[in-house]
């Protein structure tokens, strides 16, 4: 039997932390926060979206960053696993649109609860409020750890502090400068999953609007890099919410690079342009002595109509039905094409997962152990891993501590 010792407490380590206990070891869990799940507990709006339902190869579609790394975590810890998982606990499961699985009843503190008293099953020891300080090497090989309370010996780390996004949660990039102490390599770390802000001020004039079926895609130049369909919602910068967050992901690699992206969307993919072009004549007929002003209630929400007559170029007191032809194919082309230019994503502080992290070329893919390091395991948002929204982030960080516990 080895003594193990785990840093942190989210879900990659009480992942890890119950897997090596599983497999007979003297497992201890060092978390600097006075809770466990500190990020969990507010994941998916405080519902934590745990996985998703769909096919292997569909996560693996919605991995960004280093997906052929995680075939061997993945299909050795699988999506079905984890749901199979938490019932077993207890937390019962339900799958909603997009297959996102939530626990039953929509609280976090479920999956939480779930994990602390598993942990608590076989054996954990947790420790909280622990910070560590740093990680004791000898000649390459692990040998302990030294908190503000000391030094404590083990045989095997496994290191899961997560990235840098929401800090306030304990995220401060720990993992990050241990490994760097190490001699491992570091990826440029950037927010992912963040809101983007925007350059146009009339922004502002909408925050707080949701908009839901509405197509979105984003351009470097003529060149499409995301388009998806879905909901977003204003904020006082820019856009976030779902089809938003994913956005961001790509819009990373383009923007460090200088490019300038265009953010478009259209407020009415289910109709051609022939076909709006008809729904708007036909309301002019029905309100055919109103001002262009007042003439849009029925086809847009009410908050975004200012600023649509505004960019539109017709005269708000105008007549609709002396509007003319050229008008208002103006009118569907900035309904179907609402641009914006993306100024700069959000920062860390309201991004979901952090792009970036310890190289996976350092890392052996099957055992998550550091290939130059002896009994030195890393798991989780600390690793160069990223996906889409969806369940997927948390899908890596299941595998990946699995991985990382029964490897131990």
């Amino acid at each position: 039997m080895s003594k193990i010792i785990v840093v942190g407490g989210g879900a990659a380590g009480m992942m890890a932390a119950i897997t090596a206990a599983k497999n007979g070891h003297e497992v201890h869990l060092f978390e600097k926060n006075a809770k466990l799940g500190r990020k969990l507990f507010i994941t998916g709006k405080g519902r934590c979206n745990i996985t998703n339902a769909s096919d292997l190869e569909t996560i693996f579609e919605n991995v960004v960053t280093n997906r052929k790394f995680l075939y061997s975590a993945l299909y050795s810890y699988t999506n079905e696993d984890v749901i199979a998982f938490f019932e077993n606990l207890g937390c019962k499961t339900k799958v909603e649109r997009g297959n996102r699985v939530f626990p039953l009843s929509d609280k976090s503190s479920d999956v939480i609860g779930a994990l602390a008293r598993e942990m608590n099953r076989v054996g954990v020891r947790v420790h909280l409020e622990t910070e560590v300080k740093d990680i004791i090497m000898k000649e390459n090989c692990f040998e302990a750890i030294r908190t503000g309370e000391g030094v404590v010996k083990g045989d095997k780390v496994i290191i899961a502090t997560g990235g840098l996004s929401y800090p306030l949660t304990g995220s401060t990039g720990d993992g990050f400068r241990f490994a760097k102490e190490m001699g491992l390599k570091v990826t440029d770390l950037y927010p992912s999953l963040v809101s983007i802000h925007m350059k146009e001020d009339y922004v502002k004039e909408l925050q707080g609007l949701s908009l839901k079926n509405i197509h979105v895609s984003m351009k470097d130049g003529k060149k499409c890099v995301y388009e998806n369909f879905g909901e977003l919602v204003f904020t006082q910068r820019g856009v976030s919410g779902p089809v938003v967050l994913s956005a961001s992901s790509h819009a990373i690699a383009y923007l460090k690079k200088g490019k300038e992206l265009t953010f478009t969307i259209d407020l009415k993919p289910a109709l051609t342009k022939e076909q709006l072009d008809q729904r708007i004549l036909r309301d002019f007929e029905e309100f055919t002595n109103k001002q262009f002003k007042n003439s849009l209630d029925q086809l847009l929400p009410r908050k975004i109509i200012p600023v649509i007559i505004e960019l539109s170029n017709i005269d708000p007191e105008k007549k609709v039905n002396l509007i003319t032809r050229q008008e208002r194919q103006g009118l569907v082309d900035l309904l179907k094409g609402l641009t914006f230019h993306i100024l700069r994503l959000g920062d860390f502080k309201e991004a979901v997962v952090t792009k970036g992290g310890i190289s996976v070329k350092e890392i052996n893919p099957t055992t998550m152990e550091a290939k130059k390091l002896q009994n030195v395991y890393f798991a989780g948002e600390v690793l160069d891993l990223d996906a889409l929204t969806g369940g997927y982030n948390l899908q890596i960080a299941w595998s990946t501590g699995a991985a990382a516990g029964k490897s131990v």
